[in-house]
């Protein structure tokens, strides 16, 4: 690795960076500076070079020609051990934490490896780990009692372990940190949290680099834009400088309107009716319904108990009292294959470790809920079937690609959830449950999904969307449920309300709002 000093240098630039994966240019001369504190958000649709440039920066890949300036030193590359002891910490999508590990090993693991060049050393110093994760735990808003430090990683909600992501950056001392869609599985309250602790990071000169598709977070936070398309950074400059509008057509290289998507009306029949459901755990005395071509949003706070009502609705909680209806028939629904035998789909929050055979092909991803539907009289697959319906499905879902052997891992974000989406088309639903349906999802990919949704709802079928994303609820519902405390509390028309006048029934205790 080649060093030649530079003087008066930003922390990081880089310049004329292209890489290569075969024959696929992921990157084609990328431009881009990092200043310590200060606020960057790297924008863009998914596959357009975002991930690629971040792992350059963090030195998990290798540029295929390029200069890399770092802390006033020109860099062929940077390796992950260079980049931990330079200052750069990396809070990857998929957290990258260690799963049979605490929380508090997991915490004060980077700084363990800085301080071994590499390698943890042989006797921890476990008051020290203690410690350094109960004073980066306590800067995202966590409570570091002896009971979360000695957690299991594998055991704690996907919201947590996000934050105990970013501790473990914050506990590094990073002077540099990439944080890949934070808040992805965060509330608003907590999402309010992060952004504080991006406060505080900047005013100690730390700079904080945002791969995120939420605009609204951007604009809160502040900082610079740095846009990607195709490879290729488009555009670097203040966030203010820009409208919601401008950076999208410069994401995608067209204009895309401020819109509500939902315009058609509900079938006036009902087809799903809750009276009075509970469960042991997360909810009780839920009454509502939907009717056949409607659709209704659910949100609340993490513990508010909308998940379980998802999940229970699925088969995959117990419903322990009151009574389901579906369209006009009392239903018992105790497994996920009740619930598929009534009709109803469900795609989880956590597309890759709950929904997708990641390693799979789209093929494979597609059929499993059809396999009786496209064997033969021998129970042999039908090869020719799987593939006809596989194709159907993807064309519904406008999948960017017509190569149904590819994996999914090979695919974008956006792309991935069309597949899930499309697999539970497979059955013909009347209900479909759709836990976040825009996680992690681009703005393109973000309008295709939303079309599909309203196409679905003109074809009669009920949806159900649970979300923390008000503004998705408010574009494409007809009605929107607040639940606190494991109840309903409020229910809206989505045309006449506010996503502020929503978000402060999340917060009312059951009491206060329906007063």
């Amino acid at each position: 690795m080649s060093k030649t000093p530079l003087q008066n240098a930003p922390f990081l630039s880089l310049n004329n960076i292209h890489k290569h994966f075969g024959g696929v240019r992921a990157l084609r001369g990328v431009d881009l500076t990092i200043e310590q504190g200060k606020a960057y958000h790297l924008l863009g649709e998914n596959g357009c070079g975002k991930s690629t440039v971040i792992k350059i920066m963090s030195g998990a890949h290798d540029p295929t020609e390029g200069v890399i300036n770092l802390d006033g030193e020109r860099l062929n590359r940077l390796t992950p051990m260079s980049a931990l002891e330079a200052g750069i910490e990396t809070v990857y999508q998929d957290l990258s934490l260690l799963p049979n590990l605490t929380v508090a090993e997991n915490v004060a693991l980077g700084e363990q490896l800085v301080a071994g060049k590499g390698r943890l050393l042989r006797l921890l110093n476990k008051q020290k780990i203690k410690q350094t994760a109960i004073d980066a735990l306590q800067k995202v808003g966590l409570e570091a009692d002896e009971s979360l430090l000695g957690q299991v990683i594998a055991d704690l909600p996907l919201a947590v372990r996000q934050r105990v992501a970013i501790a473990r950056a914050i506990a590094a001392e990073a002077r540099l940190v990439i944080m890949d869609e934070p808040t992805t599985s965060l509330t608003r309250h907590e999402v309010e949290v992060l952004i504080e602790v991006v406060g505080r990071l900047l005013d100690n000169n730390v700079a904080v680099l945002f791969v995120t598709h939420k605009l609204e977070e951007s604009y809160r936070i502040g900082g610079d834009a740095i846009v990607f398309r195709d490879g290729l950074c488009v555009a670097q400059g203040a966030l203010e400088n820009y409208t919601r509008l401008q950076l999208a057509e410069l994401m995608t290289g067209r204009s895309i309107e401020a819109v509500r998507y939902r315009t058609g009306k509900p079938k006036g029949t009902v087809l799903l009716e809750a009276t009075e459901l509970g469960s042991g755990h997360g909810f009780h005395n839920i009454s509502f319904n939907i009717q056949h071509g409607e659709i209704v949003g659910v949100t609340g706070l993490s513990d508010s108990g909308r998940n379980e009502l998802a999940m229970a609705l699925a088969g995959h909680v117990p419903i322990q009292q009151g009574v389901l209806t579906l369209e006009g028939e009392d239903v018992r629904i105790s497994s996920p294959e009740d619930a598929i035998k009534y009709g109803i789909g469900y795609v989880p929050e956590d597309r890759l470790s709950e929904g997708l055979f990641i390693e799979k092909s789209i093929y494979e991803n597609e059929i499993p809920l059809i396999l009786d539907r496209i064997s033969g009289s021998f129970g042999l697959l039908d090869d020719k079937k799987g593939r006809a319906a596989a194709g159907e499905i993807s064309a519904e879902m406008k999948l960017n690609t017509t190569n149904l052997d590819l994996p999914v891992s090979a695919l974008s974000g956006g792309n991935q959830q069309r597949v899930l989406i499309g697999r539970w088309l497979s059955i013909n639903p009347r209900l479909l449950i759709l836990h976040g349906p825009t996680v992690g999802v681009d703005v393109g990919s973000k309008e295709t999904i939303f079309h599909a949704i309203q196409e679905m709802a003109e074809r009669g079928i009920g949806l159900l969307i649970i979300s923390d994303d008000l503004p998705e609820l408010l574009q494409n519902c007809d009605r929107i449920l607040v639940m606190h405390s494991g109840c309903i509390v409020e229910n809206f028309n989505a045309e006449e309300v506010s996503d502020d006048r929503i978000y402060k029934s999340m917060l009312a205790s059951s009491l206060e709002v329906s007063e």
